[in-house]
C-alpha cells in the first residue's frame, strides 16, 4: 500500500466562467497548472483526475496521468468528501491518504503542498483543511435591521454597533484525508493550514482577473548601497522608483555595511534582506530574483557574472566601473557627457524626479535675494554646512538675508550644529534636520549652496539658482552643475578656500547672474523622466521571458 495519492477534481459542469478548467490563465490552463502542482509532489501515477469532460481526460492522457472520466458526474454539497466517496473508497485499497487538490485554485504551488503534507503528519491528523484569516465584522440581517453575530448587538445607525473579531475561513484549495476514515465513523482530528493570500478560489471573473495579475508577476531586487562616506542617494532613488512599481513583489538587499540603508527603507515596510557573511552575489540570488536593480556605485566583473550565470537580468545605476559592461540597462543621469546608447543611458533625460516635487510650487525670480537654502545631502559626512554657514552667515546677516540650513537622517553633527547656531544668535538662520518634504524647503529660496548630487537636479526643477561644491572627486565629475544648468561650480570643497567660496556667494547675489541663471532653469524639464526609467527597467522582464 502506498502512502498517499492526489485526487483533482475536475467538474466541467461546476465551472463559473465558461470552458475555466481549459482556458488560458497568464498562458497556462488551470488543469494543466493543477497537474504541473501535483506533478511536483508525486508522479503521474499517483494523480489521478476526477472529471465529467472527454476533453479534460484528453488533456490527462496526454500528460501521463490517470484518469477517472464519469460524464455523470456531479458535486451536490459543500463536503467533497462525501461527494467523492466511493471513489475515495476505491482508492482506499492502494493508497493510506488522500490529497484533494483544486484546480480552481491557481496560486497554490507544489511547495504548499508539500508543507502542508507535512504539517498533517506531524500532527498525526486525520485530516488538513486549507484556511485564511480574516478580521471582520460579521452580521445577520432580522425584519431589516442588522444584529452583531458576535454579541447580538444592532447597529445604532453610526456603525459603532457589532465588534470585530478574527475569524478563519475555509479555503477550497487543499484537503488532506485518512483514507481509512474517508467514511465518517466517529470525529476526525482536523487541523488548519493556513494559505492566506495564496488562497483565492476562481469564482468569477474578477478572482479570474486577480489571479492572473498575480501569476504574471515577477520579483524585482534592488541592490543598494548607503552609509555615511557615500551617503543616502542610491537609497532615496531605489525608493522612489519602487513605489513606481505595483504589479511586481520588490525586495531590497542592502550590503553588508549599510546600516543607514536599512533603518531607512524599514520606514517603508518594504521587505529587506541584510548582506551576511557571504558574497553580495550570493545573497542577491538567494533571493531568486527576476530583475536585479543595482544601485551600489561601481560593479566589478566576477559579481556581475555571478548574477548573470543565475539566471537574472540586470539594471546598474551609476555605474562607471569595470562591471557595468555587463549589465543589460546602465542608467548614468550624473554623468551627462557620457555617450548614450540603447544599453546605456546618459544625462538629465534619466534623472528621476521624485513626486512632491512634480506638486511643488516652482520659484519666481524675485528682485533681491531673500532666502538661501545650504543642504549637503543626507549624510555630510565633512560637515560642510558648518565651514558654509560660517562664511555666509555674517554676509547674510548685513543684508536681512534669511538661511535655510537642511540636513539629513545620516547627518552626525546635529547637536553641535544646535549648539552653533544658538551661539550665533541670529533669527535669520532655521535648521532642518531629516525632514521628509524637501521641496517645501526649496519654496521660496532664491539661491542655494549645495554638493554637486541629485539635488542640483531638483533645485533646477523648482528654479533656484545655485552654487556648488563637491564633496569628493566622483561628485566632481557631475557635469550637470554647470553655468548652463543655471549652477556655479566652485570646486572640490576641500581644495577651495573660504574666500573663493564668499566671493563667489557675494557675486551670485548680484541680481544679474541670478536672473541668468534662473531662466536657463526655466527651459529644463524633469517630470516624464521617471515613468521613462521604469519602462525602461520593466521591459528588461519582457526581455527575459
Amino acid at each position: 500500500m502506498k502512502e498517499r495519492c492526489i485526487v483533482i477534481p475536475a467538474v466541467k459542469k461546476h465551472a463559473v466562467i465558461p470552458d475555466q478548467l481549459i482556458k488560458r490563465l497568464a498562458g497556462v490552463t488551470l488543469m494543466e497548472r493543477a497537474i504541473h502542482t501535483a506533478r511536483g509532489v508525486l508522479p503521474g501515477e499517483d494523480i489521478i483526475v476526477l472529471t465529467d469532460s472527454q476533453e479534460i481526460s484528453l488533456l490527462c492522457e496526454r500528460a501521463g496521468v490517470r484518469f477517472c472520466y464519469r460524464p455523470e458526474l456531479r458535486f451536490t454539497s459543500l463536503d467533497i468528501v462525501a461527494d467523492m466517496g466511493d471513489l475515495l473508497a476505491d482508492l482506499a485499497r492502494s493508497y493510506q491518504h488522500c490529497i484533494i487538490l483544486r484546480a480552481s485554485c491557481p496560486l497554490l504551488t507544489w511547495v504548499d503542498v508539500e508543507d502542508a503534507w507535512k504539517c498533517y503528519r506531524a500532527a498525526e491528523a486525520g485530516r488538513l483543511v486549507t484556511v485564511r484569516a480574516v478580521r471582520q465584522r460579521i452580521w445577520n440581517v432580522h425584519n431589516g435591521h442588522l444584529h452583531s453575530l458576535a454579541d447580538g448587538s444592532s447597529d445604532a445607525g453610526d456603525g459603532t454597533g457589532g465588534k470585530e473579531q478574527d475569524f478563519v475561513v475555509e479555503s477550497r484549495a487543499l484537503l488532506i484525508q485518512r483514507l481509512s476514515q474517508a467514511a465518517p465513523h466517529g470525529p476526525l482530528k482536523t487541523i488548519p493550514y493556513f494559505l492566506n493570500e495564496r488562497a483565492i478560489e476562481i469564482q468569477n471573473y474578477q478572482d479570474w482577473w486577480i489571479c492572473e495579475r498575480l501569476l504574471l508577476r515577477r520579483h524585482l531586487v534592488f541592490v543598494v548601497a548607503g552609509w555615511p562616506a557615500i551617503g543616502m542617494g542610491h537609497v532615496y532613488r531605489a525608493l522612489m522608483l519602487a513605489h513606481e512599481i505595483s504589479e511586481h513583489k520588490i525586495t531590497f538587499v542592502c550590503t553588508r555595511e549599510s546600516e543607514l540603508a536599512v533603518e531607512s527603507i524599514a520606514r517603508r515596510d518594504y521587505r529587506i534582506v541584510r548582506q551576511g557573511a557571504e558574497d553580495l552575489a550570493t545573497t542577491v540570488l538567494a533571493q531568486r530574483p527576476d530583475l536585479v536593480i543595482n544601485d551600489i556605485l561601481d560593479t566589478d566583473p566576477t559579481y556581475m557574472q555571478t548574477l548573470l550565470a543565475g539566471g537574472t537580468r540586470c539594471v546598474n545605476f551609476e555605474d562607471s566601473g569595470p562591471g557595468a559592461a555587463l549589465a543589460h540597462l546602465v542608467i548614468n543621469a550624473l554623468y551627462e557627457d557620457a555617450a548614450s546608447s540603447e544599453r546605456v543611458r546618459c544625462g538629465p533625460d534619466y534623472f528621476c524626479l521624485r513626486d512632491e516635487f512634480v506638486g511643488g510650487r516652482r520659484n519666481v525670480l524675485r528682485p533681491a535675494a531673500r532666502t538661501i537654502l545650504v543642504t549637503f545631502g543626507g549624510t555630510d559626512q565633512r560637515d560642510c554646512s558648518r565651514r558654509v554657514l560660517d562664511i555666509i552667515e555674517p554676509i547674510c546677516r548685513a543684508y536681512g538675508i534669511a538661511i535655510r540650513l537642511v540636513v539629513g537622517p545620516g547627518y552626525a553633527h546635529r547637536a553641535r550644529m544646535e549648539a552653533h547656531i544658538h551661539a550665533l544668535g541670529n533669527p535669520l538662520v532655521e535648521f532642518a534636520w531629516a525632514t521628509n518634504v524637501m521641496s517645501r524647503m526649496m519654496e521660496g529660496a532664491d539661491l542655494a549652496i549645495c554638493s554637486a548630487g541629485r539635488t542640483v537636479y531638483e533645485l533646477a526643477h523648482m528654479r533656484v539658482p545655485g552654487m556648488v561644491l563637491a564633496t569628493h572627486e566622483r561628485e566632481a565629475r557631475h557635469g550637470f552643475a554647470r553655468p548652463r544648468n543655471g549652477f556655479a561650480f566652485v570646486g572640490l570643497m576641500d581644495r577651495v578656500g573660504d574666500g573663493r567660496i564668499r566671493n563667489v556667494f557675494l557675486a551670485m547675489l548680484k541680481q544679474e547672474r541670478r536672473a541668468r541663471y534662473w531662466r536657463r532653469q526655466d527651459r529644463l524639464d524633469f517630470t516624464g523622466n521617471k515613468a521613462r526609467v521604469v519602462n525602461l527597467m520593466l521591459h528588461q522582464l519582457a526581455e527575459k521571458e
